[in-house]
């Protein structure tokens, strides 16, 4: 491996990482319910799903778009990418106490679409710079899946100690990215 593949995965890391604080921080109110861990598997597992499923869509439109208008592809991406994350750092700024939704059915497809909108957004700017498709929906999914996990059972065991900071440092990763991506 060169230093570029090993910087490109590092940033694809960091990345997944940010996405997947928004299903952190919601989890860990959501952990706060009594759901049995047979329950948080299965949430987990569907984040996933929606965190790799979402941002593919993204990466091929963006993809399609990088063609038609090559040299505003790069400048948009970096733009969008930026827009999103200073989105969730005034999110976490927003005092409102979030309503928790069911982890079954409807609720569960709900909760994991609502968490995983972000990472559409940033699948269309990847799609635009032209980066690895399948190792960019695998260490989004499985970064969020983790941190879906994790907040999760910290949820049962804290009452909410770490969500505004994990918005707050999701945000500004994504805000860095997108001035990277912006100014080279």
């Amino acid at each position: 491996m060169t230093v570029v593949h090993i910087g490109e995965i590092f940033s694809l890391l960091l990345m997944a990482t940010a996405l997947g604080m928004d299903a952190f921080s919601v989890s860990l109110g959501m952990g706060m319910q009594s759901l049995r861990l047979k329950r948080i598997f299965m949430v987990g597992l569907t984040v996933g799903f929606f965190h790799m499923a979402m941002p593919f869509v993204g990466i091929m439109l963006g993809r399609f778009i990088s063609t038609k208008m090559e040299g505003f592809a790069v400048l948009g991406g970096g733009l969008l990418l930026f827009a999103l994350g200073a989105q969730m750092l005034l999110n976490s700024f927003n005092r409102e106490e979030k309503s928790l939704m069911r982890t079954t059915g409807i609720g569960l497809i709900l909760f994991s679409l609502s968490v995983s909108l972000d990472s559409f957004s940033v699948g269309l700017s990847l799609g635009m710079s032209g980066v690895k498709t399948f190792l960019a929906l695998l260490l989004f999914g499985i970064a969020s899946t983790i941190l879906t996990w994790t907040g999760l059972l910290l949820g049962r065991k804290a009452r909410g100690l770490l969500g505004v900071y994990s918005e707050l440092l999701g945000g500004s990763i994504l805000c860095a990215f997108g001035l990277k991506i912006i100014f080279g």
